[in-house]
């Protein structure tokens, strides 16, 4: 027998190694994996998607000599004071506790300088991002944790979360390792002691409440404030609809590929749905009550690029809203510190252990040996960067698609490379007229 060959060894896909590593962590600890960051499966995605540019059929623009404009208008539909951003891309909430102090400035500097907004996170208003943001969302969670009526007034808008993409359905996290004296004070909690946020508001159960809640964070600002309503990705038609009828003035929409500071793996690879299948459905529903454009929708979960910008806001966003992306562009993951992740058993670009608050880079630690390391005014100066190259980049594709405006791109200018793809967004697959599922619907 030992003259004939033998059948090489093959891994089962079912039970890859990466999942039998999980099996015998779980053996060894009886406790689910914690971690931050978002999905990494491979899911349909932006990446998928192709812009059909402008040749004899279309007419494209100069880049050099005719204006392509960025600019928009959110919170039109009630507040008396609209939020006017120079770009469609937004700094999503993180919290202050998830992320250090320096952090926080760090996002404040660069959004302003770049002309955007920055939002809080759970936690409440630090005086850090609050002095260095031009325009500050502030996050109204389930927790409440740092809620002060001071602060709604303080801000130049209002974020009430429902959810968010990587955990829809389920609260936040943040350890007690992270949970210094100051993250302590603002959160009224005891220090050093695991937090778990509600995965819902404690005062409303229904669209019904939360149309009483919003009137009553309208009379608290005077009706000065835009009202969002955030929402992960899950139900979108209906959860859009329903935040349209409830009063908002914008509606935030969060696909499965957006971050978290803590969670369960399970929960963050197996909720929700990729913002690309969720992007159409909202629109639809806007488009449906016929307040497309009246009531702005941000989405965000995984946008990278310039292209996918022009991506989302060519399927009908008014704007984009980017954390893990902000979090790289101010040096999380940097490769200059691979010794150091190395030393927590990871390696730069893999580093998900958030929740133990020990990066190296500063950035999501509340330790002060580290997060010394950080400079935020630099760290702004490199936000501000990147959200310029994503905005030229955008700029880029809407002009060679003909358009002078990124709000003009639609989906007639997009093809997709894959079938589910062509189905989610509800553009044909490239070289065909053929959109998957129209005939049967969504």
């Amino acid at each position: 027998m030992s003259d004939f060959p033998r059948t090489p060894p093959k891994q089962s896909w079912t039970f890859s190694n990466d999942i039998n590593a999980e099996i015998r962590r779980a053996a060894a600890t009886g406790i689910y994996d914690i971690r931050g960051g978002g999905s990494k499966r491979k899911l349909p995605h932006f990446d998928d998607l192709l812009f059909l540019g402008a040749s004899i059929s279309r007419y494209p623009l100069e880049g050099y000599r005719e204006r392509c404009a960025t600019d928009v208008w959110l919170g039109t539909r009630y507040a008396k004071n609209p939020i006017h951003l120079d770009i469609p891309i937004t700094i999503a909430g993180m919290s202050f506790g998830a992320l250090s102090g320096p952090a926080k400035e760090a996002l404040g500097r660069g959004a302003s300088a770049a002309g955007t907004s920055t939002t809080t996170g759970d936690g409440g208003m630090t005086e850090e991002e609050r002095g260095h943001s031009k325009t500050l969302v502030y996050q109204y969670l389930p927790s409440r944790y740092g809620m002060n009526p001071d602060d709604l007034r303080r801000a130049d808008a209002i974020e009430v979360v429902v959810g968010q993409g990587a955990k829809p359905g389920g609260g936040g996290m943040l350890l007690g390792q992270k949970i210094s004296d100051r993250v302590a004070q603002m959160r009224n909690l005891p220090k050093g002691i695991d937090q778990r946020s509600a995965c819902r508001h404690p005062d409303w159960t229904g669209p019904d409440d939360l149309e009483i809640k919003i009137l009553e964070l309208r009379e608290i600002t005077d009706w000065e404030k835009p009202i969002y309503v955030k929402v992960g990705g899950a139900r979108p038609y209906y959860d859009t609809a329903l935040a349209v009828k409830a009063g908002a003035d914008v509606v935030v929409l969060d696909g499965m590929q957006g971050g978290t500071a803590a969670t369960q793996d399970v929960f963050i690879e197996n909720v929700g749905m990729p913002i690309l299948a969720c992007i159409p459905q909202a629109v639809k529903a806007l488009q449906d009550l016929g307040m497309h454009r009246k009531v702005q929708l941000i989405v965000s979960g995984g946008i990278r690029t310039g292209a996918d910008v022009a991506k989302a806001m060519a399927l009908g966003a008014d704007a984009v809203a980017i954390g893990t992306a902000a979090l790289i562009a101010l040096g999380d993951n940097d490769p200059a510190y691979e010794a150091e992740y190395n030393k927590l058993g990871t390696t730069a670009g893999a580093y998900d252990d958030w929740h133990e608050g020990k990066d190296p880079a500063g950035i999501t630690t509340q330790d002060p040996e580290l997060f010394k390391r950080f400079d935020p005014i630099l760290g702004g100066r490199r936000l501000k960067n990147y959200l310029k190259v994503m905005t030229l980049e955008a700029q880029t594709i809407a002009r060679a698609c003909g358009k002078n405006h990124l709000h003009n791109l639609e989906p007639e200018d997009l093809c997709a490379l894959s079938i589910e793809a062509a189905a989610m967004a509800g553009v044909p697959l490239a070289g065909t007229n053929w959109i998957p599922g129209r005939n049967g619907g969504f």
